[in-house]
């Protein structure tokens, strides 16, 4: 595809992400309070909360191979159409355990989403041309993400369903534009898929990948029970949301140039480390207004560094593999979410600083591995480099 096209498919599939994004945080703020007035302990919050990424653990990886073999528009428009249909059945009268199957619907098709625009970015651009270009997908998450909560402000914790309901329908209108995206898609290739390549560049990609998972499980769970053990309102506790997602919005674009001209390596390590010491902090901070402003000095951070870390995971690989590899990075990533949204709730009914001190610790560990998965590992790509 010709570098023009290949701007207009990455204009269209901001669009297609921010859409989806934004739809699926107009109620999440509040998901957790939600499920409380269903009947849920915090440990069933966790368990209900962790059941959308076990099932993007399942499924993701087998998602990223279809998506090697038959394209990656047709996993993108089935998950969305998965997306929005699942996110309707909020407004059923069922307890909250019986959501866990919603969830894990949603889950399965936000993972195939994920998968299917990365990998498509991946393979439209050249190697030192990629830290700019996921930067756009991921800066178009983060508007969604901060622009959701906010739109869905008029939706209280008794009527979240339709916030819920609405999202579905955002999702499906994702669906037809994404019917109309081309994606870069090769005709259909009816010889079996090359192996995998396997070196420790990937392996430390996918261990960075579990590292920022970690924290996401915790705030997942966790984050919107300590605002309101903190005595938050509503409102502060959707703006924590975007107070973190417009930085990230804002310094993208840098980030996505860091990527493509300095080290890769040493920006991805800073930035995995700057989140396990916001997550090890915010729960000895009193002030939720002081929190909004450091969830903004923590959204620096991960702005920075993630283009970074996404560069590293698909640098050096072949275009009929770059769905698997974006599926095993996002499965990792998901399942040390999942894993730590399940734990985190029982840990918070025991101290509510215990998960946030303890998954800290670990994120933090497993970030430096990557000092030895990457010691070999070239941290710029020079386009005359570049494969």
């Amino acid at each position: 595809m010709a570098q023009s096209g290949a701007q207009r498919t990455l204009r269209r599939l901001t669009v297609i992400v921010a859409i989806q994004w934004m739809g699926a945080t107009l109620g999440l703020p509040l998901l957790p309070l939600f499920l409380e007035h269903r009947g849920g302990t915090p440990a069933v919050i966790g368990i209900i909360q962790s059941m959308f990424f076990v099932a993007g653990v399942g499924t993701q990886f087998a998602f990223g191979q279809l998506a090697d073999r038959f394209g990656r528009r047709r996993i993108l428009v089935g998950s969305l159409v998965v997306y929005g249909f699942a996110s309707m059945t909020y407004l059923l009268p069922v307890t909250a355990p019986w959501l866990a199957v919603t969830r894990a619907f949603q889950g399965a098709a936000a993972g195939a989403i994920e998968v299917a625009s990365l990998s498509a970015v991946a393979s439209l651009f050249a190697e030192s041309e990629r830290g700019r270009a996921v930067s756009r997908i991921f800066a178009a998450q983060l508007f969604g993400l901060a622009i959701g909560p906010v739109v869905g402000v008029v939706a209280s914790v008794n009527n979240l369903g339709w916030a819920f309901f609405v999202a579905g329908l955002v999702s499906l209108c994702a669906a037809l534009v994404a019917m109309k995206t081309d994606l870069g898609d090769r005709a259909y290739d009816p010889t079996p898929l090359p192996k995998m390549q396997w070196s420790s560049q990937l392996t430390g990609a996918l261990v960075a990948a579990a590292a920022s998972g970690i924290a996401i499980g915790v705030y997942e769970t966790c984050w919107s029970l300590l605002m309101h053990a903190h005595h938050a309102s509503t409102l502060q506790i959707r703006l924590s949301w975007t107070f973190f997602g417009l930085p990230w919005i804002v310094l993208s674009r840098f980030g996505g140039w860091l990527a493509d001209h300095a080290n890769r390596r040493f920006i991805a390590l800073a930035g995995l480390l700057s989140g396990a010491f916001f997550l090890a902090l915010y729960p000895h901070i009193h002030n939720n207004n002081l929190i909004l402003v450091l969830g903004s000095c923590e959204s620096i951070g991960a702005s920075l560094s993630v283009p970074s870390v996404s560069s590293l995971m698909s640098q050096g690989a072949v275009h009929r593999e770059l769905g698997r590899r974006q599926g095993l990075y996002t499965m990792s990533n998901t399942a040390s979410l999942a894993l730590a949204a399940g734990v985190s709730g029982f840990l918070f009914t025991v101290d509510s600083a215990l998960p946030f001190s303890l998954l800290a610790f670990i994120s933090a560990a497993l970030a430096l591995t990557t000092l030895f998965w990457w010691r070999n590992v070239r941290g710029q790509v020079r386009p005359e480099l570049a494969t």
